[in-house]
């Protein structure tokens, strides 16, 4: 059988959130079979659990925020991104404010916090959501046009092509394409950082947000060049970043994908409105299950491998 995993171990980090610039305490726990991925605002007057699922999706402006009535939790993608590349399905996530903290910008730090708490498996079967017919959601026209897709695929592919107009991202990939199933998330993956224009910057600041933000969390560009001293991580760090959230904007939908997606210019709302077109179209997917793991598609059966 082809089981669920979870945490051996609790694990903790302590950051700031990247739009809201507060100190936030990190507690990663692990979980029961079948509860899934649950956030928890432990500093409320009484704890409230946000549970992951495409519909708890409450604002997709520069981040994926979650809600469960008044409660909220921003910027999860990167750490639901680490969960979908080490295949985590159950886990406590204890948060003592509204916003995931940023740590390095990438995934990377949660893929250390995770692999360092331990990866267990469970007496429960993992279940995927098998794509059987073609999902796509497209917005605009021409030029502006972005769209996003989920095919049939017997595995988990992602490719995704960017488009911006700009001197450093022209000269590295606009496209990539990750398999889990030849690929490393924790190397390929998980060190791509987020990254923005230091106009936009100015102007998100202006507005209350970014707050937490700088050349230590993000890939900063002025008009013409990367800023950070170190450059880039990845020859493609844009793009893979692009990669890195798809993934974790896809894990919303509460388990794992057998299919293949594409996309182009999408983002946070675009992804999210694949899922619930995807929750819409029942015919267009199944539930399934391995009982003999060696059955599953190739990266699923390996426990996550380390650095």
């Amino acid at each position: 059988m082809l089981q669920q995993r979870t945490l051996k171990s609790l694990t903790r980090a302590v950051g700031v959130g990247l739009h809201s610039g507060q100190r936030v305490e990190l507690t990663l726990r692990p979980a029961a079979p079948d509860t899934g991925i649950v956030f928890r605002r432990v500093d409320l007057p009484e704890p409230v659990d946000i549970a992951v699922s495409a519909q708890a999706v409450s604002d997709t402006r520069l981040a994926s925020t979650l809600a469960n009535g008044d409660a909220k939790v921003h910027t999860v993608e990167h750490l639901m991104s680490a969960c979908a590349g080490l295949g985590v399905d159950n886990l406590y996530v204890d948060i003592t404010a509204e916003e995931v903290p940023i740590l390095d910008g990438s995934a990377a730090s949660f893929v250390f916090l995770l692999q360092s708490a331990g990866i267990e498996l469970q007496n429960a079967p993992r279940r995927f959501i098998r794509i059987t017919r073609p999902v796509e959601v497209r917005e605009g026209s021409g030029a502006t046009e972005k769209w996003a897709r989920l095919e049939p695929y017997e595995g988990y592919q992602l490719s995704f092509e960017i488009d911006f107009d700009h001197p450093a991202v022209d000269a590295t990939g606009q496209r990539v394409v990750f398999d889990i199933s030849t690929g490393s998330y924790s190397k390929d993956i998980a060190r791509a950082r987020t990254f923005g224009f230091t106009k936009d910057v100015e102007m998100m600041r202006a507005n209350g947000l970014a707050l937490g933000g700088g050349l230590d969390n993000a890939i900063v560009m002025d008009d013409f060049k990367v800023l950070n001293a170190e450059g880039l991580r990845y020859d493609d760090e844009f793009v893979k970043h692009k990669i890195l959230d798809a993934m974790g904007d896809l894990y919303l939908i509460g388990k794992p994908f057998l299919a293949r997606y594409s996309a182009r210019r999408s983002g946070h709302a675009l992804n999210n409105l694949l899922l619930r077109e995807v929750l819409k179209r029942t015919d267009a997917w199944e539930v399934v299950t391995f009982a003999d793991a060696k059955l599953a598609p190739q990266g699923f059966a390996q426990v996550a491998r380390a650095w």
